[in-house]
């Protein structure tokens, strides 16, 4: 059959197990040539076909409850639910979303983009099931990475205490985006590379074969659980929970599989199945990567696992601030590194192979590393935490008490602000300066170019308090500065048009040259201010700027409650300036996915739009 006259899994109960087989092969082939040409997160989908297929041959979505953790495992659900004609614009402006969208199907039950929440939103659902007096099966797909998650334990420690059915699958394939972190994952290592786990498959049928319907069935079941308890893992973390333990089995065995999860859908009570899969499985680049390259990639060709060049030939952001960070930790010994397991993503293997005793690898477990961090910097450390923006809200109130508060000196790198793009509402790093504009101690700030960005993260180590720097994602062209130079904390960088001065424009980041560019060009009499700092204001500069009582557009591609402009207004207000201002930003809304330019050009913040309105101000 072709997958794009899929309409729903309903005719994976007519197939046999080598049809399902066969089925296998083939979506691992289209989506190997589905996500050369769109991009998208491939390794993690491509290891998960054949324990999905098992999930919708066993489980009748959606009246049953599949909620997967994270959701960007979830390409093989989207195309056995009737969507593999969408793929075409998968992460697409207006095509089909990266991760699930209720909007997009029935058959996703629940929304994520961060880790670690599958299982409270199955113990929510499980709740209200029973207090509704309905019955469905409720199957949390859980990576073992997100394990590593403090709220993935909260959800355990509840749904150990209320015994409520469901089926929760660990995924276990020794990656979440890199290799795993931690005596959790060590412990699932052991597990898996066990002697009884290479003797599985004698025992596990052995077992079954004395079960039978009913109580012998859950007999059985509680039989492997000890089998493993006594002979692998001595206390399992899952039964100490008071939730039934059964695995590990593979992963890539749809008979097994089907069997086992026809057996223990009926188990009263919470059960864990432990499935061991291979991240990447059926594409040589993937299974051969341990850095978490091919966890999300950009268009490559098939043939070679090669990434198609849209020309950009700069150097990404989080590599101008690891490069920076290496040179700072020569000078600085007590210069260290701290990261929620996106070592690959925010390109800090360079720091790592430098200095390998000063970087420490949190796991996906923001609010521990950002406390962590606080501790480090209160005993005279002088740590880096790199953190994604979109990630960084999982760890506000660590930041506010542990380091706000105390004042202690971390300097948060924001990786990925502002619009990122393709992966959409779940990752925009938008919310930052509205949320942590308020916390007292903190100074904020974002470079215009890599030039800039080697001057504040120089300038950011040389203040005895807490300081955010914002990059985005993309590259910048870099070279490294002979000098590196302190820049005054709260200071501002005007550009004056030859032209005259009828008005002002002030912005951050890449949008500062760019801006610059398209004015001097037009020979318009505006001047550009590069407002590098959030926090603290250029006050004598606002001060200027009231007294030429001229327009000032305050242009800032992230929220505006709560950003830029809201803190110049708020600055207006107290002090009386009477500034004329004009805001242009993300107004009161959740932006969609698609390309950078595509976004703005919807939210009405594309360069041409922008210039028609200061044309028009201008007459």
């Amino acid at each position: 059959m072709e997958l794009q006259d899929i309409v729903n899994p309903l005719f994976l109960q007519k197939m046999s197990i080598k049809e399902m087989e066969q089925l296998a092969d083939q979506i691992r082939a289209f989506l190997i040539a589905s996500v050369s040409k769109t991009g998208g997160h491939l390794s993690s989908n491509l290891g998960v076909v054949e324990l999905t297929i098992a999930l919708h041959r066993v489980f009748h979505s959606p009246q049953d409850k599949l909620i997967f953790d994270v959701g960007h495992q979830a390409y093989v659900h989207k195309i056995l639910t009737g969507r593999a004609k969408d793929f075409k614009n998968l992460r697409q402006y207006k095509g089909l979303s990266g991760f699930l969208k209720k909007s997009e199907s029935e058959h996703d039950v629940w929304e994520a983009g961060h880790s670690s929440t599958s299982l409270s939103a199955a113990l929510g659902m499980a709740i209200a099931r029973d207090l509704n007096d309905e019955k469905y099966h409720i199957v949390p797909i859980i990576g073992d990475g997100a394990l590593t998650g403090g709220m993935a334990y909260e959800a355990l420690d509840q749904i150990g205490s209320l015994k409520k059915n469901m089926m929760i699958i660990l995924n276990d394939n020794d990656m979440s985006i890199s290799r795993n972190v931690g005596a959790i994952s060590k412990g699932f290592e052991q597990l898996r590379e066990s002697r009884p786990y290479h003797s599985l498959k004698g025992e596990v049928k052995a077992i079954l074969s004395k079960t039978k319907v009913g109580r012998s069935m859950l007999t059985g079941l509680r039989g492997v659980r000890d089998f493993f308890k006594d002979k692998i893992i001595q206390s399992s973390l899952f039964s100490d929970l008071g939730i039934e333990y059964f695995g590990p089995i593979d992963g890539h065995d749809l008979r097994k599989m089907i069997r086992i999860f026809s057996l223990a859908k009926d188990h009263e009570g919470p059960v864990v199945i432990h499935v061991v899969t291979k991240k990447g499985k059926g594409y040589r680049f993937c299974e051969e990567d341990t850095t978490g390259q091919w966890h999300g990639v950009s268009p490559f060709d098939p043939a070679t696992g090669k990434p198609i060049k849209k020309g950009d030939t700069g150097v990404a952001w989080s590599q101008v601030i690891t490069n920076t960070l290496v040179r700072l930790a020569k000078q600085n010994e007590e210069l260290v590194v701290l990261t929620p397991a996106m070592m690959a993503g925010s390109k800090l293997q360079m720091f790592a192979d430098n200095y390998p005793k000063r970087i420490f690898d949190c796991g996906i477990a923001e609010e521990h590393a950002a406390t962590l961090a606080a501790a480090l910097a209160q005993s005279g450390k002088r740590p880096f935490l790199s953190i994604y923006s979109s990630f960084l809200q999982r760890a506000y109130d660590q930041i506010n008490h542990d380091i706000c508060r105390t004042s202690s000196p971390v300097v948060i790198g924001i990786d990925r602000s502002g619009l990122v793009g393709e992966d959409g509402d779940t990752h925009h790093g938008v919310f930052d300066v509205g949320i942590l504009r308020p916390l007292p101690n903190l100074i904020i700030a974002q470079p215009k170019d890599a030039t800039e960005a080697q001057h504040l993260l120089f300038t950011a180590f040389k203040q005895d308090k807490p300081f955010a720097l914002r990059y985005p994602r993309g590259s910048r062209y870099f070279a490294e500065v002979k000098q590196l130079m302190e820049i005054p904390v709260g200071s501002w960088e005007a550009y004056e048009s030859q032209s005259g001065e009828k008005a002002f424009i002030l912005t951050y980041g890449d949008d500062v040259d760019v801006i610059k560019t398209e004015i001097f060009h037009r020979e318009w009499p505006v001047t550009v201010v590069n407002c590098r700092f959030f926090k603290p204001l250029a006050e004598a500069m606002l001060y200027s700027l009231a007294e030429k009582q001229l327009p000032v557009f305050v242009y800032e591609p992230d929220m505006l409650a709560g950003g830029l402009s809201s803190a110049i207004m708020e600055y207006d207000n107290d002090h009386n300036l009477g500034l004329h201002l004009l805001r242009y930003g993300i107004g009161d809304e959740y932006v969609t996915h698609g390309s950078v330019a595509q976004l703005r050009k919807h939210l009405g913040l594309d360069l041409k739009h922008f210039m028609e309105q200061v044309k028009k101000e201008l007459g």
